[in-house]
């Protein structure tokens, strides 16, 4: 397995990946591709307009899938309702005639949403890791007293 990539801030080193789903409304199909490679553009956008980075896109007619970096001082739902509507606004601007075919209300995404983290390690290694802490004696790098 590869080391995950950190970042850094003045109090901070961090590495936070999120794998986010959205839904369309009423799961209808309306996720064309050329309105999927417009959605990449605007949730790279609005990421990096929150101190983010998209890592990942891919969807399908009903359902978008993200994954992105984010910074730790970030309040997740505050950060995953700003990508719904401001994603939603941006889409429904730009492809109203196809999207009025499906919504007669300016519907896009379903409320509820998908989101959990991405590690690169086990939650069971973290445990056995995090509970080892203190339990054994470790020799210091450097110089020993003498």
């Amino acid at each position: 397995m590869q080391p995950q990539p950190v970042k850094s801030s003045s109090h901070a080193v961090y590495s936070l990946k999120l794998h986010i789903v959205f839904v369309t409304k009423y799961r209808r199909k309306t996720l064309t591709p050329d309105l999927l490679a417009y959605l990449r553009e605007a949730f790279a956008e609005i990421l990096a307009d929150w101190r983010c980075t998209l890592v990942e896109f891919g969807g399908e007619a009903d359902h978008v899938h993200l994954l992105a970096n984010i910074h730790p001082a970030l309040n997740i739902s505050t950060l995953i309702n700003n990508l719904k509507t401001a994603s939603a606004r941006r889409a429904r601007n730009r492809f109203a005639e196809h999207l009025n075919l499906f919504y007669w209300k300016p519907y896009f995404w379903h409320r509820a949403y998908y989101v959990g983290n991405i590690g690169g390690a086990t939650l069971e290694t973290v445990r056995r890791y995090v509970e080892s802490q203190g339990t054994k004696e470790k020799p210091r790098k450097g110089k020993q007293p003498a």
